[in-house]
C-alpha cells in the first residue's frame, strides 16, 4: 500500500468553498459546521509533521507528499511554498534528504488564478482545478514548467511525480510534462479528452494499491485519525 497526502501549500484549503447541502452554499455558512464541506482549514506546520512522520516510520512508510508549489493570495498573486510556509518547508526538505518521504508536484496553482475567491452563493469548486483541457496550451505549459522550477530548486532533487489537483489533467498537460523530468502521473482519472497513450511518462492509477488523503483529515480529525487508518 502506497501512502499519498495531498494539497500541502494549496490556497483551495481555505478558498474552496461549498456546503453540504443547498441551504449551505450560501455566504459564510459554507464555512461552518455543520453546513460546511470543504474549507477551510489550517495549514500543517513543522510540528504537526513531526508527529506524522513518526506515525509513518513505527509503520516503515515512505509517503507521497504531494506540494503545490505556489500559494495563491486575494489579489491572484502567488507566493513560492517556502516562502509563504518557511518552517513547514524547511522540515519537509530535511525529511526528503533523510529519506522519509517523496515530494510530488501538485500543480502550481491548484486552481483557476482569478476565479479562486469564495462565492457569496454557491460552490466555486470548478475552479479548484488547474489543468481543465479548455485552458489554453500556454496555461499547462506555464503551469508546470514553473511548478517543477519552484519544487527542483528548493527542494535540490528532481521532482518524477505529478499528482493532478482534483484528478483533472489532459492532453495539453501531457504536453507540458513532457518537458520537464516528469515519469509518473498518479491520478485516478485518466486525461479528460483523451485517451492516447504516454510516451515515456507512465500513468499510475491510484484506485489501486493507494490510500489518497489530505492535509485537512490530519487537520480536523488529528493524528489518531492517521493511526486507525494505518492500523
Amino acid at each position: 500500500m502506497i501512502f499519498r497526502i495531498d494539497d500541502i501549500g494549496a490556497s483551495t484549503k481555505q478558498f474552496e468553498q461549498y456546503g453540504k447541502w443547498k441551504i449551505g452554499n450560501f455566504w459564510f455558512l459554507k464555512t461552518i459546521w455543520p453546513f460546511k464541506k470543504w474549507g477551510p482549514y489550517g495549514e500543517l506546520i513543522a510540528k504537526e509533521w513531526e508527529r506524522v512522520l513518526e506515525v509513518f516510520e513505527q509503520k516503515n512508510i515512505k509517503p507521497i507528499v504531494a506540494i503545490t508549489a505556489c500559494w495563491v493570495e486575494k489579489d491572484n498573486t502567488l507566493t513560492p511554498f517556502s516562502q509563504k510556509f518557511p518552517e513547514e518547508a524547511k522540515f519537509l526538505k530535511q525529511a526528503l534528504f533523510d529519506g522519509k518521504v517523496e515530494i510530488a508536484n501538485h500543480g502550481l496553482t491548484h486552481c483557476v488564478v482569478g476565479e479562486h475567491l469564495p462565492k457569496f452563493s454557491g460552490s466555486n469548486r470548478k475552479f479548484h482545478r488547474e489543468f481543465w483541457p479548455e485552458l489554453p496550451q500556454e496555461i499547462h505549459d506555464e503551469h508546470i514548467l514553473k511548478s517543477q522550477e519552484i519544487l527542483e530548486n528548493y527542494f535540490g532533487e528532481q521532482i518524477t511525480i505529478f499528482v493532478p489537483p482534483g484528478n483533472v489533467w489532459s492532453y495539453k498537460t501531457y504536453l507540458a510534462l513532457q518537458k520537464t523530468n516528469i515519469k509518473k502521473v498518479v491520478s485516478a482519472k485518466y486525461m479528460a479528452d483523451s485517451q492516447e497513450p504516454m510516451q515515456g511518462i507512465e500513468f499510475v492509477d491510484d484506485k489501486d494499491r493507494f490510500f489518497c488523503f489530505h492535509d485537512k483529515e490530519l487537520k480536523e480529525k488529528g493524528i489518531g485519525w492517521l493511526k486507525n487508518k494505518l492500523n
